[in-house]
């Protein structure tokens, strides 16, 4: 676990100094992969900004989010805390939504997403940071489960080539709090508090497996076939976000009209 946190690290300080960035800004949501993202980037010799944002958060989510930041902002002197609530901003914005947006309830909770993002992005530019990405493989490269131009916006990726229990397996290698360790993973995104897993119909474990499966799935069990069905609908409907924006080509003898 040591030679992987090393590396991580390592590629974190070389990517901020190729850059000619003085260091990193992280969203801390209160689950493992920022809390992850988070100490890693503590660890390296750049400046760190941790920032908990919440958006009528449960108190829950809040509470790990703030005690994680705490600890590595006391542990490292390269790090700072910094709170913005934005549940003002949200609701006012909110507000200024017609009535059918408001009451699409997933418009709504993406737009959470893509607010924390604008808020990362403002505090990077004034510090010279980079945006870290929190993502882990299974999210960004497998179902998508990332809200596009929210927690997908980011400026570098230093975990997503873990799936999500290489994830836990490091964070609790470098001493993660257990608070979060032992939490259900959620995106924070719904005031119900409702986990990936409610969200995806499948475990993380169960997606990683599915991921990896190159054989027939005839010879399966009932249960695997419908996580198969599962990651492979969520892999098709979010290729949008795991593909480069579309570029209409105009032909260059159409061009030539021009």
């Amino acid at each position: 676990m040591n030679s992987i946190h090393e590396y991580i690290v390592s590629w974190l300080n070389q990517y901020s100094s190729q850059s000619q960035t003085n260091g990193f800004v992280v969203g801390v949501s209160g689950g493992v992969d920022s809390a992850l993202t988070a100490s890693l980037c503590a660890a390296t010799a750049k400046k760190v900004i941790l920032l908990n944002m919440p958006i009528r958060q449960t108190q829950s989510e809040f509470e790990r989010a703030t005690k994680q930041i705490n600890i590595l902002a006391k542990t490292y002197d390269n790090v700072s805390a910094l709170e913005i609530d934005l549940t003002t901003a949200f609701d006012q914005f909110n507000q200024t939504m017609p009535k059918y947006v408001q009451e699409n309830f997933l418009a709504m909770a993406n737009s959470r997403s893509r607010l924390r993002m604008t808020t990362l992005y403002a505090v990077a530019q004034a510090n010279r940071c980079l945006v870290v990405g929190t993502g882990n493989k299974v999210e960004d490269f497998g179902i998508g489960f990332y809200t596009k131009y929210g927690d997908g916006g980011v400026d570098i990726s230093p975990i997503a080539d873990l799936t999500k229990t290489e994830v836990f397996r490091l964070a609790k290698a470098i001493g993660v709090i257990s608070e979060i360790l032992e939490a259900r993973p959620t995106d924070g995104l719904w005031a119900d508090g409702r986990s990936d897993e409610d969200q995806i119909g499948a475990t993380y474990h169960e997606l990683e497996w599915a991921m990896e499966h190159k054989g027939d799935a005839l010879n399966l069990s009932i249960r695997q076939q419908e996580v198969i069905a599962i990651y492979q609908k969520l892999n098709s409907l979010n290729q949008h976000k795991m593909i480069p924006i579309p570029v209409c080509q105009i032909p260059s003898s159409l061009k030539s009209e021009l």
